[in-house]
């Protein structure tokens, strides 16, 4: 893992992350808001959508080591916007029991068993960390006030999505290449695709050259990782086509 931020750090922010996401809810000017991050949506959908997967997320950390995991709530949540923001208060506190109650190492399913991110309450912490400081910005988007992301934070949230994301034992299907980030904050990372697979690491002084690599803050990053943003918005130089082939990569194990 390129970085590791304590157990304790990761609930706190989970709950300073979801109490901005909460306010960007409330300062919207109607549930009904369509989210421009998350064409279709509106603010409601955005809503319970995070909410239902805090909810699934305890329930899976709960169940401790499975082969598969639990299934999702199928309850809609509350219309009415005080009952949907307690709600996701809800939902956002039985995560973090779960969590405090299991403890880092507690073992669980997860989607992403096969990469780098460790499958255990750890990683589940720092993945749903990152969940929601991304729909933060979708909802502070859906409400026209979107705020800074803390740098530190948007700094291990690209390290996080290439762990869990670009992080991978099946075959990468196109030639060999590797992809630089920099982040202007300082920090930057190497991912490497081939017949291997994909695997991150941080980037040292004396990595060969990159065949693409994409210059901006981490912030810009992290939004460009998770579909919020385009090569567009970011500084790149390289072949460009290898981001599309990412992207547009779905490996099967």
């Amino acid at each position: 893992m390129t970085e590791s931020l304590e157990y304790s750090a990761l609930l706190q922010l989970i709950d300073e992350r979801s109490a901005a996401f909460r306010s960007a809810v409330a300062a919207a000017p109607s549930l009904d808001a369509p989210v421009p991050s998350c064409p279709e949506w509106t603010l409601f959908d955005l809503v319970q959508h995070l909410g239902t997967g805090q909810r699934w997320w305890a329930a899976i950390v709960a169940a401790g080591p499975a082969e598969a995991p639990p299934a999702k709530d199928a309850a809609e949540a509350p219309h009415e916007l005080d009952a949907l923001l307690a709600w996701h208060a809800e939902s956002n506190e039985l995560l973090l029991n779960a969590l405090r109650e299991a403890g880092p190492e507690r073992e669980c399913w997860t989607w992403w068993s096969a990469g780098v991110s460790p499958a255990n309450a750890w990683g589940v912490a720092r993945r749903r960390v990152h969940e929601v400081l991304v729909h933060t910005y979708d909802a502070q988007l859906a409400a026209g006030a979107v705020q800074p992301m803390p740098a530190d934070v948007a700094i291990d949230g690209v390290a996080e999505f290439l762990d869990t994301c670009n992080s991978t034992p099946a075959a990468w299907p196109h030639e060999a290449a590797t992809i630089h980030y920099h982040a202007t904050e300082g920090r930057s990372w190497l991912l490497a695709l081939d017949g291997t697979g994909a695997w991150p690491a941080p980037l040292t002084d004396d990595a060969a050259p990159a065949t693409a690599s994409a210059t901006g803050t981490a912030e810009q990053l992290l939004l460009f990782v998770w579909g919020r943003l385009t090569l567009s918005d970011l500084k790149t130089e390289g072949d460009q086509q290898v981001f599309e082939q990412l992207i547009a990569w779905e490996p099967e194990e």
